[in-house]
C-alpha cells in the first residue's frame, strides 16, 4: 500500500503543471471509487433475480411411469406419477426458508418419496412474480394424482413481507416448512456464496458492522435473514403455529433420516425416506443419497454446496453471537424448540 502511494505521488508531481490540483483530487478519489464499484457489484449480486419469462417456465423433473392406481395394495407407498398423468395443483406444502439453511438438501431428500412431486427450480412466485397470476403459478407445477403432494421451495419467501398474505390468499391450509440454521454460520455461508461470484468484496466484518467498528448492520441481507423471530412474527399474523414445521439445518446434516421422519409426519405421509437412503460423505462434510431419484447411482449436492467458508476473526463471530442471542431465545420461545445455537 505504501508503494502504491509513492507511485501515485510521483505521477502527481510529474504532471503538476498540467493537471494541477484537479489531478491530485482525482487521484485521491480513486480508492473511494474502487470501493464503491466493488460494493455496487455486491449489491447487484445480492439483489433478487428476475421473474422468468412467461413462455419459459421451469420444467418438472422427469418421473418414472406409474402403474394404474387401482393396482396398488392398501397402505403401500405410491410410485412417482408420469409427467402426463394426473393434474396440476397448487402446492399443499411450501419450503419457505431460509437461504443457506439446507433447503436444497431437504428438497432433494424429499423427492425420493413416491407421494411427493416437487418443482426442482425456485419459481419465486410469491416474492418476484406475483403479478403473473395464480393460473401461471399452477402451470409450473408437476402433475399429481390424488393422494400425492405438490411441493415447491423458494427460501426468500420467509423474509418477504408480502409472502404470508399472498400464500394465505391462495390457501390458508398450506403447510409451511422452514429450515433454520445458526444465524452466524448462515450469514458466513451467505457471504461465502456471494464472494465466490464477486471476488474482491470487503471483508465479512466490514459488511456486518457499520463502518467496520459500529453496531451490527441489519440492513445487510446476510445479517437480516437470521432475525428469525422478527420474520416469524409477520407470518403468524396469517398462519397459526400449527401450520409450520421448523427443521434444524444442523440436524439435517447430523441426522438426516430423523429430520426427514419429522417432515414426512408433518405432511401426513408414511415414513418411506429413512436412514437406508443416506451415507455420510466425509469429503463434502454432509450426507449424500445412496440412490438419486430415477437413478441407481449415489448422488451428492453440487460443488456449490458445502463450499469452504472464508476465515472470519473470532472477535467478529463472538460479536455476532451476542447480537443474535436475544433474537434466538425469542425464536425458541415462539416455536417451542431449542436449536442449541447459544
Amino acid at each position: 500500500m505504501a508503494g502504491s502511494g509513492g507511485l501515485a505521488g510521483g505521477a502527481g508531481g510529474g504532471q503538476g503543471t498540467v493537471g494541477g490540483p484537479g489531478a491530485a483530487l482525482r487521484a485521491s478519489r480513486a480508492p473511494v471509487l474502487f470501493a464503491a464499484l466493488v460494493l455496487g457489484a455486491y449489491c447487484l449480486c445480492a439483489l433478487p433475480g428476475r421473474c422468468p419469462p412467461a413462455g419459459r417456465v421451469p420444467a418438472p423433473a422427469p418421473a418414472r411411469a406409474e402403474p394404474p392406481r387401482a393396482s396398488r395394495s392398501p397402505g403401500a407407498p405410491g410410485l412417482p406419477v408420469a409427467s402426463g398423468s394426473g393434474r396440476r395443483r397448487f402446492p399443499q406444502a411450501l419450503i419457505v426458508g431460509v437461504k443457506k439453511g439446507g433447503t436444497r438438501a431437504l428438497l432433494e431428500f424429499l423427492r425420493l418419496h413416491p407421494d411427493i412431486r416437487a418443482l426442482g427450480s425456485e419459481p419465486h412466485f410469491f416474492d418476484r412474480c406475483y403479478e403473473r397470476g395464480l393460473a401461471w403459478y399452477r402451470s409450473l407445477m408437476p402433475r399429481t394424482l390424488d393422494g400425492q403432494i405438490t411441493l415447491e421451495k423458494t427460501p426468500s419467501y420467509f423474509v418477504t413481507r408480502e409472502a404470508p398474505r399472498r400464500i394465505h390468499s391462495m390457501s390458508p391450509a398450506t403447510k409451511l416448512i422452514v429450515v433454520v440454521r445458526n444465524p452466524v454460520t448462515r450469514a458466513i455461508s451467505d457471504y461465502a456464496q456471494t464472494l465466490s461470484k464477486t471476488p474482491g468484496l470487503p471483508s465479512f466484518g466490514a459488511l456486518a458492522f457499520r463502518r467496520g467498528l459500529g453496531p451490527v448492520d441489519t440492513a445487510w441481507s446476510a445479517v437480516r435473514i437470521g432475525l428469525y423471530a422478527q420474520h416469524l412474527d409477520n407470518w403468524l399474523r396469517y398462519f397459526p403455529l400449527s401450520r409450520f414445521l421448523f427443521v434444524s439445518g444442523e440436524r439435517l446434516v447430523s441426522d438426516p433420516a430423523g429430520e426427514l421422519g419429522r417432515v414426512q409426519d408433518f405432511l401426513g405421509l408414511k415414513r418411506v425416506v429413512t436412514d437406508k437412503h443416506f451415507y455420510f460423505n466425509a469429503t463434502k462434510g454432509f450426507p449424500c443419497l445412496k440412490k438419486a431419484q430415477g437413478s441407481g447411482r449415489p448422488h451428492c449436492l453440487g460443488k456449490s454446496k458445502g463450499r469452504p467458508h472464508p476465515r472470519v476473526p473470532e472477535a467478529v463471530v463472538q460479536r455476532l453471537r451476542a447480537f443474535y442471542r436475544p433474537f434466538n431465545r425469542k425464536f425458541y420461545q415462539m416455536t417451542g424448540q431449542d436449536f442449541g445455537w447459544d
